[in-house]
């Protein structure tokens, strides 16, 4: 174990870490949900009104998954100076980033009150905060990657994933709360709007935990190192520095990134398609799923999922401290073929039209499925990079797969319109993402993992 964390100041220096990390992360993961939820439950009447309500939806679903083509472009951006200038500034921004935005989506008009206006205020406000998402996850991820001792990182990196479990059950327990307090024309007319003015106080606590944090040990150890090969670089004459090693030190991230682990962002990408998708289905999707197609009151879907995320709370842990002593790789392996296997079952549980059996539904699925892969995923992506890279790695890869992610709610509901309202075509999606997915993380050696947190190429 590494000594630097046995002292009470880098045991109280790592908890400062840890909770500003959940933070901004638990900020990224409501901001998430809440657009996901509002989309299948009010987007499409309010921005993008149509006689057919399935076509409202799917056009709703079309902005929300456009946020995420703007993500890749902000990891790039942030994972590139996350690497060269710190993680802790970069942060910084990407939180005011997604809050602002976020913010202001409570308090834009609607269609019928500014017309087209609206929905292209609603789509750029979104691509702002894609942009912002595009460098937190990376980010927060590896705050605490970094602070905490290597043979515990699979359970503290645990910690921060169970923000996307608090994540969704705030969201859900917030819309829930408004729609069960509030008349369904007061929900309609402005009560939508308080779980997107609520993300002002996570803003707040968010900015003042992260302004009082260091930085990461491992990307100290790192910056130390770069500046010891600079200083090596030039006692030696200048005639004898070859261009090869000038260029090595001068490359920037994104290059080094695909120079030197070009397998490992293709696997990751690969990976990470299942627990994106399999998550999207399960609640944006099947929200609105419930709530549109089966006609079922909203309050279901939403009970279930705030008990799935409530249970997925203290998973989560449990998960990262097993992953310690089995491996993230195959804790993640399981997820992906427990996604295989329940795709068809879940949505025979939701048909049943029986609530208990949704919410049964709903929390095996969630738990079993994106929750066990997620607890894992942060830990196990950012052993597969060098540290010098790993910010702009780790967002690559989490951001690109995204793009599907977020498509996935418009996919299915394609897919569900061609099946003729059946779900059996959305249950082959998640089957066949899964297939792959499970391929992907078979083929990470295991060797990639046990690479030294402060390696510099």
């Amino acid at each position: 174990m590494d000594t630097r964390y046995d002292s009470k100041t880098g045991s109280a220096a790592r908890n400062k870490v840890i909770i500003a990390s959940f933070t901004g992360a638990l900020l990224e993961w409501y901001d998430f949900f809440i657009f996901g939820t509002a989309a299948g439950l009010v987007f499409g009447p309010l921005f993008f009104p149509s006689e057919n309500p399935t076509l409202g939806t799917i056009a709703s679903f079309a902005a929300f998954g456009i946020g995420f083509f703007a993500r890749p472009l902000g990891g790039i951006v942030f994972g590139h100076y996350g690497d060269l200038v710190g993680r802790k500034i970069t942060l910084i921004w990407t939180l005011l980033i997604v809050g602002i935005s976020t913010f202001l989506i409570g308090l834009l008009p609607t269609y019928d009150q500014v017309g087209i206006a609206a929905p292209i205020m609603l789509v750029l406000l979104r691509l702002i905060q894609g942009f912002g998402l595009g460098g937190e996850y990376g980010g927060a991820a590896l705050m605490t990657y970094e602070s905490v001792p290597d043979n515990r990182r699979g359970f503290f990196g645990s910690i921060i994933q169970m923000s996307s479990c608090a994540g969704i059950m705030l969201a859900t327990g917030v819309f829930a709360l408004c729609n069960t307090l509030l008349t369904p024309e007061q929900f309609m007319s402005w009560g939508w709007r308080i779980p997107f003015l609520l993300s002002a106080v996570m803003l707040i606590v968010g900015m003042y935990i992260r302004l009082h944090i260091e930085e990461t040990g491992d990307f100290k150890d790192a910056k130390k190192q770069k500046i010891r090969q600079k200083q090596d670089l030039l006692q030696v004459p200048e005639k004898n520095r070859s261009e090869s090693e000038i260029k090595k030190k001068e490359s920037i991230p994104l290059v080094q990134i695909f120079r030197k682990h070009p397998k490992e962002i293709f696997l990751a990408l690969g990976t990470r398609l299942v627990e994106a998708v399999s998550s999207n289905i399960i609640n944006a999707f099947g929200i609105a799923y419930l709530a549109t197609e089966l006609a079922m009151n909203k309050q279901v879907p939403l009970t279930g999922m705030l008990i799935a995320s409530a249970i997925g709370l203290l998973f989560c842990p449990f998960v990262g401290w097993l992953s310690d002593r089995v491996g993230q790789r195959k804790i993640y392996m399981w997820g992906s073929a427990f996604c295989v296997v329940y795709a068809i079952p879940f949505f025979l549980l939701l048909n049943t039209q029986n609530p208990v059996l949704i919410v049964l539904a709903m929390v095996i699925g969630y738990n079993f499925g994106p929750t066990m892969m997620f607890a894992v995923q942060s830990t196990m992506y950012a052993r597969m990079f060098d540290t010098n890279v790993r910010y702009t790695g780790l967002s690559l890869a989490y951001q690109i797969s995204a793009i599907l992610g977020g498509m996935t709610p418009l996919i299915a509901s394609v897919l569900l319109s061609l099946g003729d309202g059946k779900p059996w075509y959305v249950a082959s999606y998640l089957i066949a993402t899964a297939l792959l997915s499970l391929f992907c993380v078979r083929a990470i050696r295991q060797a990639i993992t046990q690479q030294s947190p402060t390696t510099v190429p």
